[in-house]
């Protein structure tokens, strides 16, 4: 599997959640994964029930088998800090710029230099060896800026081809894209059964085709359980009200006289059979869409009583089961 996991997806689908769940399940059987955040919203922390991530690499999490998961929230202002460092050797001049304003008004003026400040950090760590030669970590997995913008943000290249043709800033981008359009690379895409997120899902697959990225998986966040099949709902689209009415008072809810509790039942219960069944062809003809892509598809169900830390370990294990590791 690529080195580096990208996640994205349209807002509301999940995405940190798979990214984290991810970096889980990526960890198992002693392998170490680093987790970074780049949109600034620590959405990790929270996941994770710690504290605020600091722009360091933090063990946050022992997977199965004993692997790890680090996180690392790149703040684009200290990784310029570093480049600075890097390629200038400016230190103290540089935190001297910071205090200055001098660059938040740098990252704030051209766009294209922050996007290649949060790649590049990423980057860096998956290519980042022990002094064995082993690489520090086996996987990284960025949880990546929504579907809407994921495709410039990852083509660093033609968002620096403004700010420089040459020197550090043009090597570092080519440095850059160099991993982001090879096999290290595979971008995951996070979407719902609806039909806003699966054509923003859609939409977002045809634009990093087209920018030649490596597109990887489709997931399919927050499935709701198939209570009725098609069998079934044959069976409450031509069942008359007496029949549901009889088939209530033999299963004891309420007699089957007229105007008794089994009958006020029916009606309720047709409509909530009805929206459900309306539901479930929405569900179905969306699958048909995704299907259609010719990406792997992965689905992972909804937890309705909300995320928690024992939920994030349920879908990683989800996530292994069904072969993404």
């Amino acid at each position: 599997m690529s080195r580096l996991q990208v996640v994205s997806g349209k807002g509301g689908t999940g995405k940190t959640t798979v990214a984290a769940a991810l970096a889980l399940a990526l960890a198992t059987e002693g392998k170490r994964t680093l987790l970074v955040e780049v949109e600034g919203r620590q959405g990790i922390a929270q996941l994770f029930e710690t504290e605020a991530l600091p722009y360091e690499e933090r063990k946050i999490a022992v997977a199965p088998g004993g692997g790890e998961v680090y996180a690392l929230a790149i703040d684009p202002e200290l990784a310029l800090l570093d480049y600075l460092q890097m390629f200038y050797k400016l230190g103290s001049a540089g935190r001297a710029l910071k205090k200055l304003g001098a660059i938040d008004f740098a990252t704030t003026i051209a766009p294209g230099l922050r996007d290649v400040l949060l790649t590049g950090k990423a980057c860096e760590a998956v290519r980042r060896k022990e002094r064995s030669g082993r690489f520090t970590y086996d996987y990284v997995v960025m949880d990546a800026p929504p579907t809407g913008r994921i495709t410039r943000f990852l083509n660093v290249n033609d968002e620096v081809a403004g700010l420089a043709k040459i020197g550090p800033i043009h090597n570092q981008a080519q440095a850059v894209m160099r991993v982001l359009k090879s096999p290290e690379t595979a971008v995951h895409l996070v979407t719902l059964l609806e039909e806003m997120p699966v054509q923003e899902t859609a939409d977002g697959i045809a634009e990093l085709r087209s920018a030649r990225l490596p597109v990887g998986r489709i997931i399919v966040n927050m499935v709701r359980p198939e209570v009725l099949d098609e069998t079934d709902l044959e069976l409450v689209r031509t069942a008359t009200r007496s029949t549901v009415a009889r088939s209530l008072s033999s299963a004891g809810l309420g007699g089957a006289r007229r105007g008794g509790r089994a009958e006020r039942l029916v009606d309720p219960l047709l409509t909530q059979a009805d929206e459900y069944a309306e539901r479930y062809a929405l569900e179905h003809e969306q699958r048909a869409v995704l299907a259609e892509l010719g990406l792997p598809l992965h689905e992972l169900p909804l937890f309705a009583e909300g995320m928690d830390l024992a939920g994030l370990y349920a879908l990683a294990r989800e996530l292994r089961e069904q072969g993404v590791s």
